[in-house]
């Protein structure tokens, strides 16, 4: 059985419920696919629907499903023999940035490291997963006050997402994290002047996004509460009534 088209299917209405932001719809969708899998013994289906009940479960804030899905993603890895192959990568960067969101960045840095491996040895210079686990890496490393590694990696992920026009959102995103890496050294009085440009930097870059999609929604909820962090509040709010007014199109 080929199950790439089956793959490509469950992928493709998981993005149907994301763009409506029916997570609820989402997590019934996922669960009623590895349930199959589970079933059919089918574990090239299993991981992938694995993986992204790990980053669902993330986004909701999900701590025990997310790293309960984790493990499961790991141990499939291992049973599959499969530790050192591209697809397994994708699944050390996902568990990795699962547990940097719950609070373990220390734990997630080694996971982000086998990802980079196989990451820097397969793909491309320019490929947009380098510069996505770049940047989700470094946010681990700012947390373990790790500023300069965090830095060299942020640098890595702006220039591999600006050779696309696509990338633009993900290096809105890094430069809102590198504002946040600012403060985190500095502090918010000395390092005002380098954040404020850097949210300059991030604001240019989604107001002349022109795709106005689901993802951009999404990024926008994820940007907004940082501009308002920074006291941005009318910006916040105008970022958070994009993302609605995609929702309800959709």
């Amino acid at each position: 059985m080929n199950e790439k088209p089956c793959i490509d299917r469950i992928l493709n209405r998981l993005d149907e419920y994301l763009s409506k932001n029916d997570y609820a719809g989402a997590q019934r969708h996922l669960l009623y696919w590895l349930e199959d899998a589970r079933a059919t013994k089918n574990d090239r289906v299993e991981l992938p629907v694995l993986n992204e009940l790990i980053g669902l479960y993330r986004k909701l804030g999900k701590e025990k499903e997310a790293l309960e899905c984790a493990d499961k993603a790991l141990l499939k890895i291992e049973q599959m023999g499969i530790e050192n192959q591209i697809g397994s990568a994708t699944t050390y960067l996902n568990v990795a940035t699962a547990y940097k969101a719950f609070g373990m960045a220390k734990k997630s840095l080694p996971v982000f490291e086998r990802a980079q491996k196989i990451y820097e040895r397969d793909l491309p210079e320019n490929d947009s997963r380098l510069g996505g686990l770049y940047n989700n890496m470094a946010l681990a490393l700012v947390d373990e006050g790790m500023l300069d590694r965090a830095y060299e990696l942020y640098n890595k992920a702006i220039k591999v997402m600006g050779s696309s026009k696509a990338g633009a959102l993900e290096m809105a995103i890094t430069y809102l994290n590198i504002a946040s890496a600012k403060e985190a050294e500095l502090g918010l009085e000395m390092a005002d002047e380098q954040i404020q440009k850097n949210l300059d930097t991030a604001r240019t870059l989604l107001d002349n996004y022109e795709q106005r999609n689901g993802y951009y929604a999404f990024v926008c909820e994820k940007c907004a509460s940082v501009f308002g962090y920074y006291g941005h509040f009318i910006y916040e709010e105008e970022l958070k009534d994009r993302a609605r007014r995609i929702y309800e199109g959709n």
